[in-house]
């Protein structure tokens, strides 16, 4: 690249396109605007007057509330429409009613579905998945009642006591005399 030498002059631009040269009327006319405004320094007469009044207008206007003076009739007596009570926005769930133990346990057992799928179970069929989850939620939850109340299957507890050797009065009175005092 070239080095350019450094210069003070500013580089010539594009010039802007020139507005078309006014005619001598024109410009006659312009000049008997500008001298008639020269000729006229000051202001007008009686403008100190006018002057004030208009800024008490401009005053007036400003501090006038707008709900000052309104034109509405305004009732002397309330008079009470019968209107529609508005209904909530939301409408409630309707809350089931809380079941004691005993109550869901009753319900659970004259349960018809839970009945035709034991029967199935018993037959030897097989269930869906979905109808092997009932009865299995069912089930699980009787058992929970039944040990909230304290109730328990005769078979079950039958099978207790079958399994517990020793539990009989006749054993617990063998353990009880062969015991040693000097133990505890």
């Amino acid at each position: 690249m070239t080095r350019e030498k450094k210069s003070r002059k500013v580089p010539a631009l594009k010039s802007a396109p020139r507005a078309p040269k006014k005619s001598r009327a024109e410009i006659d006319q312009l000049s008997r605007e500008q001298k008639r405004l020269k000729k006229r320094k000051g202001l007008r007469s009686g403008s100190r007057q006018n002057v004030a009044e208009q800024g008490q207008q401009n005053e007036g206007r400003a501090a006038k509330d707008p709900r000052i003076g309104s034109k509405k009739p305004v009732p002397l007596m309330v008079e009470f429409v019968n209107r529609q009570p508005k209904k909530p926005a939301v409408a409630a769930a309707p809350a089931k009613p809380k079941l004691t133990p005993a109550e869901e346990l009753a319900m659970l057992e004259n349960d018809e579905r839970l009945h035709l799928l034991l029967d199935r179970v018993d037959a030897g069929e097989s269930l869906s998945s979905e109808e092997q989850s009932y009865v299995d939620n069912a089930l699980d939850r009787v058992d929970e009642l039944m040990q909230i109340l304290g109730l328990t299957d005769e078979e079950e507890s039958a099978e207790q006591d079958s399994q517990a050797p020793g539990n009989s009065p006749e054993d617990l009175w063998e353990r009880f005399n062969n015991s040693d005092p000097k133990a505890f």
